[in-house]
C-alpha cells in the first residue's frame, strides 16, 4: 500500500479543519495545530457562506448545521438613508445564494466534524519556525514542541506566521480604508422577513441588517477610517466612545436603523477591513498557503469563508492526483489564483461604492441603482456562486 502523507496544518479557523478533512479523504494523515490556547466559539460576529462554499460543506457531509443554524440569503433589499427603497435582488427559487451564520458556530461545527473523523487538533501551538530537509518538513512551536511531516499547509489567516516564515518578501495585507462594526439587538418594530437582508446607504455610513424568526437582529455598518488601524488599535477605544460615534452616524437616517443601534446592549465588535494584494508565490518547498493566509478578501462580497472552503477541496484534489508535492502546490496555485484575485478586486470595489456620501454621488447612486437592479438577474453572479469542484473527476494533465 502507498504510504500516507502526513500533513501539518497550521490554523483551526475555517480553512484548517476543512483542509484536514479533505486531505484525509485524499489519503493523507492530517494533524491540526492552533495558536490559541483553547477554542472560543463565541469570538467574532457573523459572516456569509456563499452557495459555492456550501457545496464544499456538502462534499464534507457537514452542511446540515448551516442549513439549520444559518439564515438563508435570498433577497437583498436596498434603501437610502431617507427610507426610500431603491430596489431588490431576489432569488425566489432553487438554492439560496448563501447563508449567514455566527462565525463561532461555523468554526465549532468544522472543528467538531474534524474531531469526529479522528483528526487530532492541538491548541496552544503558536508557530515559531518551519524547517525543511530533503522530503520532510518540521513545524517548531513556541512552547518547544515540534512535529515533522511530509508537507505543511498554512491556514493561519490574514497575519499568517507561515507566510512570514516561508515567504518573507511577500506583499503585506492592504488596508481598504474602511472599518466594519456590528452587533446583535432585540425588540422594536422591525419584523422578521425570511431570507431578506436589508442594505441601507445611510447619509453618513453604510448599514445592513437581517432579522431572525425569534426577533434577534444581526447588524453591521461600514465607514471610512483614517490611517492603517489594527484590530488592537480599534479595540483600545472604549465601547462608550464607539456607541456614541455609531449612534451619531445614523441619527439622521430613517428608522429602523437608529432604533436597532439604541437596542444593542451587548458589545459592539469593531474591525479594520484588510485584503491581500496579488501574490506571485503561494508556496515554497514543502509548505503552501491557503485561505486568508494568501488571498484574504474584504467581507463586502461575502466570499471569504467560501473561498477558504474551496481552497481546502482544491488543494486536496491536487495532492490526491499529483504525486510530487511541490508540483501539486504549483497546480493548486494555478487552479485558484485567477478566481480568488478576481473576487478580492470585486469585493474591494463594492466597499468603495458603499462609501458615497457627497450629495452628487448619492443623487446618481439613487438614480442608477434601481435601473441596475432591474437589469440584473440571478445569473449575473453565476461566476461566483455557481463555481463547483468535482471530487470524482481526476485533474487533467494541463495542471
Amino acid at each position: 500500500m502507498k504510504r500516507k502523507k502526513k500533513a501539518l496544518i497550521i490554523g483551526c479557523g475555517i480553512a484548517g479543519p476543512a483542509a484536514a478533512m479533505m486531505l484525509k479523504r485524499a489519503g493523507c494523515e492530517p494533524f491540526v495545530y492552533e495558536a490559541q490556547p483553547e477554542p472560543d466559539d463565541y469570538a467574532g460576529l457573523f459572516l456569509n457562506v456563499g452557495l459555492n462554499g456550501v457545496r464544499v460543506l456538502e462534499e464534507l457531509g457537514a452542511d446540515a448545521f448551516i442549513r439549520k443554524e444559518g439564515f438563508e440569503m435570498r433577497t437583498m433589499s436596498f434603501w437610502n438613508g431617507k427610507g426610500k427603497r431603491l430596489g431588490q435582488l431576489v432569488q425566489s427559487s432553487g438554492e439560496p445564494h448563501g447563508y449567514t451564520v455566527k462565525r463561532g458556530v461555523l468554526h465549532k461545527a468544522l472543528r467538531e466534524e474534524a474531531e469526529r473523523q479522528g483528526i487530532p487538533i492541538r491548541f496552544g501551538c503558536r508557530l515559531a519556525d518551519i524547517r525543511m530537509s530533503g522530503n520532510r518538513v518540521e513545524a517548531v512551536f513556541r512552547d518547544g514542541s515540534a512535529d515533522e511531516g511530509d508537507f505543511l499547509v498554512g491556514c493561519d489567516g490574514l497575519h499568517s506566521a507561515v507566510r512570514s516564515i516561508i515567504l518573507p518578501g511577500a506583499a503585506q495585507p492592504s488596508y481598504t480604508g474602511l472599518i466594519s462594526f456590528g452587533g446583535y439587538a432585540r425588540g422594536g418594530k422591525v419584523r422578521h422577513e425570511p431570507g431578506v437582508q436589508h442594505l441601507v446607504f445611510g447619509s453618513k455610513a453604510f448599514f445592513g441588517y437581517l432579522v431572525w424568526e425569534d426577533g434577534e437582529i444581526y447588524w453591521f455598518g461600514n465607514i471610512g477610517y483614517p490611517g492603517t488601524p489594527t484590530r488592537r488599535d480599534l479595540q483600545a477605544i472604549p465601547q462608550a466612545e464607539w456607541r456614541g460615534m455609531i449612534r451619531d452616524l445614523y441619527a439622521g437616517d430613517a428608522e429602523p436603523v437608529p432604533d436597532i443601534i439604541r437596542r444593542t446592549d451587548t458589545e459592539i465588535g469593531v474591525y479594520p477591513i484588510y485584503d491581500m494584494p496579488s501574490q506571485n508565490e503561494w508556496h515554497r518547498g514543502l509548505a503552501v498557503l491557503a485561505g486568508d493566509a494568501i488571498h484574504a478578501t474584504s467581507p463586502n462580497a461575502g466570499q471569504g469563508a467560501a473561498l477558504a472552503l474551496e481552497d481546502a477541496m482544491a488543494l486536496a484534489l491536487c495532492i490526491r492526483d499529483i504525486e510530487n508535492t511541490e508540483r501539486a502546490f504549483s497546480a493548486f496555485q494555478r487552479m485558484r489564483r485567477e478566481r480568488v484575485e478576481r473576487i478580492v478586486r470585486y469585493s474591494r470595489s463594492i466597499g468603495q461604492r458603499k462609501h458615497a456620501t457627497h450629495p452628487v454621488q448619492t443623487f446618481f447612486r439613487d438614480l442608477m441603482l434601481p435601473l441596475f437592479l432591474k437589469s440584473a438577474s440571478k445569473r449575473s453572479h453565476d461566476w461566483m456562486y455557481g463555481y463547483r469542484l468535482d471530487w470524482n473527476r481526476k485533474l487533467g494533465g494541463d495542471l
